[in-house]
C-alpha cells in the first residue's frame, strides 16, 4: 500500500530517522525499518482512552531528540 511504500523508501534512502509507533496498527509498520539505521518508538495510541498506559511517561519527545543530536541532527521544538 501507499503508506508501507513510503515508510520503506524513507527507511532505505535516508539515515537516523526516528519512527514513532504509536498504537498497535502503526507498531505493525516496525517490519519495514531496518533497525540498523533507525531508531523505531513503540507505545500505545495517545488517545484519551489509552494514553494513561503507557503512552504518558514514555519519553518518546525527548528520546526522540537525543538521538537526533548524536546522529547530528537538530533537535525538534515540540512546544513552539
Amino acid at each position: 500500500q501507499f503508506t508501507d511504500q513510503c515508510i520503506r523508501l524513507v527507511s532505505e534512502n535516508l539515515n537516523h530517522v526516528v519512527f514513532l509507533l504509536w498504537g498497535a496498527y502503526a507498531q505493525k509498520k516496525a517490519n519495514l525499518i531496518d533497525e540498523s539505521k533507525h531508531m523505531i518508538l513503540k507505545s500505545v495510541h495517545p488517545s484519551p482512552l489509552s494514553a494513561h498506559r503507557g503512552f504518558f511517561g514514555c519519553k518518546h519527545f525527548s528520546k526522540t531528540n537525543e538521538y537526533l543530536l548524536e546522529h547530528g541532527a537538530q533537535a525538534i521544538n515540540w512546544n513552539p
